[in-house]
């Protein structure tokens, strides 16, 4: 059984940053392509970040886009999420996931998914 766990969320004020961390385990993860995604109150999940399983192909949402960094380490069964100059809608749930098959920015690409952790920016 493959499973996900995200840390690193927390409060930041705007403007300020964040690393997020997603920890996999029981499957063989240096063959995942990973994502991460995420969801504000009364919205869609949404795409955020994409890294293939080898040569370092990203992958990310223009409203992230310069601000954003994924990076992995397959020694550790680690992908993380850099996240700088945060903006208060930037405020979500974000999850990871692995990466299946499909378009790497539809949730229906990945079939596991960590629970999530929340991210809060203050204006």
């Amino acid at each position: 059984q493959v499973q996900l766990v995200e840390s690193g969320g927390g409060l930041v004020q705007a403007g300020g940053s964040l690393t997020l961390s997603c920890v996999v385990s029981g499957g063989t993860f240096d063959r995942y392509a990973m994502g991460w995604f995420r969801q504000a109150p009364g919205q869609e999940r949404e795409f955020v970040a994409f890294i293939s399983w080898t040569f370092g192909v990203e992958y990310y949402a223009d409203s992230v886009k310069g601000r954003f960094s994924i990076s992995r380490d397959n020694a550790k069964n680690t992908v993380l999420l850099q996240m700088s100059s945060l903006k208060p809608e930037d405020k979500a749930i974000y999850y990871c996931a692995t990466y299946f098959s499909g378009f790497y920015y539809e949730i229906g690409a990945y079939h596991y998914w960590g629970q999530g952790t929340l991210v809060t920016v203050s204006s």
